[in-house]
């Protein structure tokens, strides 16, 4: 039996794990935190002072110290860049830097982006809706903000469902478009509305085409109006702005031959209203040629006066 004392047991009260007592106190302040940042809003929003500041700045180091003397430390989460102050509890990392979450806002309207999508621009974060009024191109047809896919045409940006005919109002396809006067037209109404027509069809004129008579034409369209003949020889006659054969010119004109039906374009003799080549007015009957003044006329004929006198008298 050994004789020296044994040392009798004392009961230790269990303490919390550093872990566990860190976290009471990150939590602790947080909401600390959070109680100065309200606290502040509402005297700033009443014109007052925010007074609890202080106080509240004296509580938390205070409550650090005497953590500190039960030998817990609680070691901050990080320094919030907005208020330059240490994190303990939630902290928020964007932007490359720390952040408590109801400090993390749109630089355009304030609200709070822990929780949503943001947009960064020059070190700055933006709520979705403020950066696309901010930043993002107008549509030229709207001058709403494009947030998504962007059609640029005619030295503008466009939303693609706005960027249509200016005439009928079509979405361009494949064909695309065409420019007049810094509006975009689909082709149907551009060659409707811009194109030179042809004279004789009265169609837009888009490839080939002839000018002539003071207007432009489709080749196959520059016919002799009469007959709808070409003019193979390259020559034609013109009567009244419209393009003629000479033969139908003639006709037009009343200066076809009476006696053998083809154009007068030389001397030319008129009789009873009827023109004649000189070489073509001859006694109906024994065919000498006649003299204008020596003839006679009988049934829509001319004769010769031995003629005319041997037959009819």
């Amino acid at each position: 039996v050994p004789s020296s004392p044994t040392p009798v047991p004392q009961l230790l009260l269990p303490l919390p794990p550093p872990t566990a007592a860190a976290q009471q106190l990150d939590d602790l302040l947080a909401d600390l935190g959070h109680m100065q940042s309200k606290l502040v809003a509402a005297g700033q929003g009443a014109g007052v002072p925010g007074e609890p500041s202080p106080s509240l700045d004296n509580m938390l180091g205070s409550l650090t110290r005497d953590l500190q003397e039960l030998g817990i430390t609680a070691a901050p989460a990080g320094i919030c860049a907005a208020c330059c102050k240490p994190i303990a509890g939630k902290v928020l990392t964007a932007l490359g830097k720390t952040w408590h979450p109801e400090h993390f806002t749109c630089a355009q309207c304030g609200q709070e982006l822990g929780g949503q999508p943001f947009f960064e621009r020059g070190g700055q974060a933006y709520c979705e809706e403020d950066y696309h009024q901010a930043f993002s191109p107008r549509c030229a047809y709207c001058a709403g903000p494009i947030r998504e896919k962007v059609l640029t045409a005619l030295d503008q940006t466009w939303h693609p469902e706005h960027f249509f005919c200016a005439y009928c109002g079509k979405v361009f396809g494949d064909d695309g478009f065409h420019e007049r006067s810094g509006k975009p037209y689909c082709r149907q109404d551009f060659l409707a509305m811009f194109a030179p027509k042809c004279q004789g069809c009265e169609h837009p004129v888009m490839d080939n085409y002839l000018s002539a008579l003071q207007g432009t034409w489709h080749p196959e369209c520059f016919v002799c109006t009469e007959c709808l003949s070409s003019f193979t020889s390259g020559s034609f006659f013109e009567l009244e702005g419209r393009p003629y054969c000479e033969l139908h010119f003639h006709q037009r004109q009343g200066s076809i031959c009476h006696g053998c039906g083809r154009p007068v374009t030389g001397r030319c003799v008129t009789a009873s209203g009827r023109k004649y080549h000189p070489e073509h007015f001859i006694c109906a009957y024994c065919l000498g040629q006649l003299q204008k003044g020596t003839f006679r006329e009988c049934g829509d004929k001319m004769y010769c006066q031995p003629c005319h006198d041997k037959l009819f008298l």
